[in-house]
């Protein structure tokens, strides 16, 4: 049986707590200058995406804004487009939600990235909670957790039908356009579709919809679980498994042996989650001001606040339960005689790859090889020359082991990652000629 071929993508760190702000080799977030080190590092490995995260609104807690966040980042769609005119072959991946955006020009937008790459486009849809986000919108509020994912449906087979048909008019509950594009037919039919989604709901829209899942576990058996249930949904929307590539959010860290990797890794834990910030996540689940709690003591003997409006504002909620979490950290805590920060450290780490450059190569492709992923989205710790070692030591083992191209074969990124064009050959037919893509 032949080897499957590892996807890798590159997301370009910052909207997160996984970078190292104060290392001494930590460069500008915003700088065209990082962005550009970035994806030539990363087209110069022949990966196969670039990827952005986007925030609409600095995050805040307690009223203040959170130092884990950047500001100033430019618009994800202007960067991923300056991207294009310096870089050829990799692919360009960017986060933008369905909740504060419409479809006509949203649609056209990533069309314009599309043709100005030569099909190299990528679209991470989110569905943006919260009024805090929305009070930047013109709407103010936001959608409850359904809906978004309503709209998110209903948004993406409208913009499907500006890619493809040209002509378009869809009625919904949430979108009601009628017209005909501007735009000429795309280079690889649509843009690559992405989706992040661990719920059910998201699971869902991603077999139906989705060209790329993201997802988050932390050993092997927990990717295969995820794997086999996501690829088992597909077939009921008409669709093979190849037609959704699962790709894990994953962290590197590589040393001169397995022995000086693992003391990289507790160095570079121990500048992620510092004393300060181990009580900021640890207040984002008790939803208290925590502030005046050593976070080398133990955690708080009082029960978190479920009654009162979060204290972080503009991240997505990561902890359905805050009660059945806390319950679970103090168990960990207790058992293993964890402090505030230890416990955080543990709690917050994503999944690792930790080696020299060759183990780290054999643990990624064994997780490829035995359907826990179709491959992995790496961020790195450091900006923007944190996949510079990377690309130098690990991919050419999996070159060398037939797993990962020597060089690109496609100019798309559907090329890049085995997927077929969406609506290319299809011929546009007139508006009077085509039912509404959606109707209520």
């Amino acid at each position: 049986m032949s080897k499957k071929q590892v996807i890798l993508g590159a997301q370009f760190p910052g909207v997160n707590n996984f970078t190292v702000w104060g290392d001494p080799a930590a460069g500008s977030q915003i700088a065209f200058a990082s962005f550009r080190h970035f994806a030539e590092t990363v087209e110069r490995g022949k990966l196969d995406f670039i990827f952005l995260a986007e925030g609409l609104r600095v995050r805040e807690q307690k009223g203040r804004f959170h130092e884990l966040d950047v500001a100033g980042r430019p618009n994800t769609l202007a960067i991923l487009t300056a991207l294009a005119a310096v870089t050829q072959h990799v692919g360009l991946i960017g986060t933008l939600t369905t909740t504060f955006n419409e479809p006509y020009p949203l649609a056209r937008q990533l069309a314009t990235l599309d043709r100005l790459s030569g099909g190299r486009s990528g679209w991470n849809v989110v569905t943006s909670p919260g009024a805090f986000t929305g009070a930047n919108f013109r709407r103010g509020d936001h959608l409850p957790f359904a809906e978004r994912y309503e709209r998110a449906r209903e948004f993406l087979e409208a913009a499907r039908a500006i890619w493809i048909d040209g002509d378009f008019s869809i009625r919904s509950k949430h979108v009601d356009i009628r017209g005909r594009t501007a735009l000429s037919p795309l280079p690889q039919g649509t843009p690559v579709i992405a989706q992040a989604g661990d719920s059910d709901t998201g699971r869902e829209l991603a077999a139906s919809h989705a060209d790329l899942i993201y997802s988050r576990h932390g050993t092997l058996e927990d990717g295969q679980a995820f794997y086999r249930d996501v690829k088992g949904r597909l077939a009921k929307y008409g669709r093979h498994p190849d037609d959704l590539k699962i790709l894990p959010g994953a962290a590197f860290v590589l040393g001169d042996s397995e022995v000086d990797a693992q003391e990289r890794l507790t160095a570079i834990r121990l500048q992620q989650v510092g004393p300060k910030n181990a009580i900021v996540f640890l207040e984002q689940v008790w939803n208290r001001d925590l502030s005046a709690y050593d976070p080398d003591g133990p955690l708080p003997e009082v029960d978190p606040d479920v009654s009162s409006q979060a204290l972080a504002q503009g991240r997505a909620a990561r902890y359905d339960n805050r009660l059945d979490t806390a319950r679970a950290w103090r168990e960990i805590a207790e058992r293993d005689k964890l402090s505030i920060r230890q416990l955080i450290i543990r709690v917050t780490a994503r999944q690792h790859f930790v080696g020299t450059p060759e183990t780290v190569a054999r643990e990624i492709n064994r997780h490829v090889q035995s359907d826990a992923a179709d491959g992995f989205v790496f961020a790195p710790h450091l900006t923007p020359t944190g996949f510079d070692e990377f690309v130098a030591k690990v991919v050419p083992y999996l070159q060398d082991w037939g797993v990962f191209r020597r060089d690109y074969e496609h100019t798309t990124l559907r090329g890049h990652l085995g997927l077929q064009a969406r609506g290319s050959g299809e011929p546009r037919r007139p508006l009077e000629e085509r039912q509404p893509v959606l109707s209520k």
